[in-house]
């Protein structure tokens, strides 16, 4: 690759340039811009993990200062982006973008503002191109029951999807984990069908929101990261389900288990065992759907664990 093609520079409406550097984007204020300075001045650099993004992909993005921040907030398209702090690191900030998997193809704009802790306020902006997924589609024969559920089962798996929602929706505002996102299971280093498209006995069905892990019936299933269990129960489609908050919008899905070993309300370290492998609610055989939304974003849970690999 030559010099030329790994930098890309372009203006961003006369105020900043845009440098991506291979995965990561730096926004520099223009120079001979006095009057626009306000967009990312006072030393302040932003840098995103890709300049463009695919369904259900996960975008980390990082705020450097020379000088302490306070009060980052980040808006994409319409959506907040909840910024944290790594321990003596007053001067940086990170924070994750989630692109749903169902979020329609098209330019967004990012939005980040903030001040330092002499009072400097900063904002910083850019746009990230989210592609249409490439998503296999998977014919599977299933029970009746889950592609004509009875009206009682309709109700049922409507209120659940309700509730999942309701939870989701919530965000606690302080970071419950500590360091890197692990793979659920020992041992295990990929998942798959993150995405597919299934029809079922024929009819189209939603997309896969989680990844597939593959394990026998018994095997331990581990928390992600640190965290507090809010959802543990039998589920219409997903069977034997725990739900994890991170904190931050973050939460960690783990379904078809066949024992639960957590309750709601518990605070789980990283790697605490929280039930075992099943194939309970609709499945084919045992593994575990494990499954990661970011701000109502349901993104590709693998993609976390390789953004924080070095934390």
């Amino acid at each position: 690759m030559s010099m030329r093609d790994a930098i890309r520079i372009r203006k961003w409406r006369n105020r900043c340039v845009v440098v991506w550097f291979g995965l990561g984007a730096l926004l520099f204020p223009a120079r001979g811009m006095a009057n626009e300075a306000a967009t990312c001045d006072a030393g302040i650099t932003m840098q995103v993990s890709a300049p463009e993004s695919s369904q259900g992909s996960l975008l980390l993005v990082e705020v450097k200062s020379e000088k302490p921040l306070t009060d980052v907030k980040g808006d994409w398209d319409g959506r907040s982006v909840p910024f944290w702090q790594e321990a003596g690191a007053e001067a940086v900030r990170k924070g994750f973008v989630g692109v749903d998997l169902e979020k329609a193809p098209g330019e967004y704009e990012l939005k980040v503002t903030g001040q330092t802790a002499s009072g400097e306020k900063f904002a910083c902006s850019t746009k990230l191109e989210v592609k249409e997924g490439k998503f296999a589609t998977e014919k599977l024969t299933v029970g009746k029951q889950f592609v004509e559920p009875s009206p009682e089962q309709v109700k049922r798996a409507n209120e659940e999807r309700q509730k999942l929602r309701d939870i989701f929706d919530r965000v606690t505002p302080e970071r419950l984990w500590d360091g890197k996102f692990r793979i659920p299971l020992d041992g295990v280093t990929t998942g798959s069908n993150f995405g597919k498209r299934r029809i079922l006995n024929g009819n189209p069905g939603s997309p896969h929101g989680g990844a597939d892990l593959s394990a026998s019936t018994g095997t331990p299933v581990h928390a992600a990261q640190r965290g507090r269990v809010v959802l543990a129960e039998e589920l219409f489609f997903s069977g034997n389900t725990v739900v994890v908050d991170h904190g931050l919008g973050i939460y960690t899905f783990y379904g078809h288990l066949s024992e639960i070993g957590v309750k709601v309300g518990d605070t789980l370290e990283a790697g605490a065992v929280l039930g075992k492998v099943g194939a309970t609610g609709r499945v084919t055989g045992p593994h575990l759907h494990w499954g990661l939304t970011v701000e109502r974003a349901r993104v590709n849970p693998l993609q976390i664990v390789k953004l924080l690999a070095n934390e």
